[in-house]
């Protein structure tokens, strides 16, 4: 089901209201705003929300033998990942890529974010696309599907459909493979190994070394240029030219 708001704040805080004054939002239900005036990415951050663009949330409800939840966010991001392949030239789709832990690139530029949030055993996963416009994010790059595919048109709606029936296709995946078989797929549509990262942490501390893959649990590890490893759980991920 798709409910349709034409203005809100924010459709992950909209859900988490919900969830939290009891309502039983089942599996599947996705909140379209076609406009948002507060969203927000990871960290608290604030994120544009143009009305050409979308940007719409769903519910998951973690099942007793799911895989851990922070794995999610791999899923969600193939889900994405593959809405942005499909709406893109063929001779253009090898540029999208993935980026640890919620944004899809194109050319290395975002064209979409991912913000998951959690209420007990269920888990509000906000996904906003960059269909006709690009925001303009301080020392990123930034672009829009309709940049590389002159023909796309998809509306909001349209293109919520379709990535609903992705995300539909992921969770499945994530409930029937293994974490390993998940981190895999994310990895073959990931940068490359070798590309150069750097790393914020939460103290604004910077780390800079390579992408050396996933682990186990689907952290970052970041390889250091006198070829140590190190471990990411959480932090700010940029692409170094």
């Amino acid at each position: 089901m798709i409910e349709i708001v034409e203005e809100t704040g924010s459709t992950n805080a909209d859900l988490l209201e919900r969830l939290r004054k009891g309502e039983d939002i089942p599996e599947g239900y996705w909140l379209l705003a076609e406009r948002q005036t507060g969203g927000r990415g990871r960290g608290g951050r604030g994120w544009e929300s143009a009305a050409t663009n979308l940007h719409a949330s769903t519910v998951i409800r973690l099942r007793k033998h799911d895989h851990p939840a922070h794995t999610l966010s791999l899923t969600i991001g193939l889900a994405v990942y593959e809405q942005v392949c499909g709406a893109m030239f063929d001779y253009h789709r090898d540029k999208v890529a993935l980026k640890w832990p919620n944004d899809v690139l194109i050319d290395g530029a975002k064209a979409a974010g991912i913000l998951l949030e959690r209420h007990e055993d269920t888990v509000v996963a906000g996904i906003g696309i960059n269909l006709h416009s690009a925001p303009r994010i301080e020392d990123r790059k930034t672009t829009h599907l309709s940049q590389w595919n002159s023909k796309h048109e998809a509306s909001q709606h349209h293109a919520l459909k379709h990535l609903a029936r992705c995300v539909e296709n992921e969770l499945d995946l994530w409930r029937n493979e293994r974490t390993e078989q998940v981190i895999n797929r994310w990895c073959a549509a990931a940068h490359p190994v070798g590309t150069i990262l750097s790393v914020h942490d939460h103290e604004d501390h910077v780390a800079t070394g390579e992408f050396a893959g996933l682990n186990a649990d689907g952290a970052l590890i970041l390889r250091l240029p006198d070829g140590e490893t190190r471990v990411i759980h959480a932090g700010d991920v940029m692409l170094e030219n």
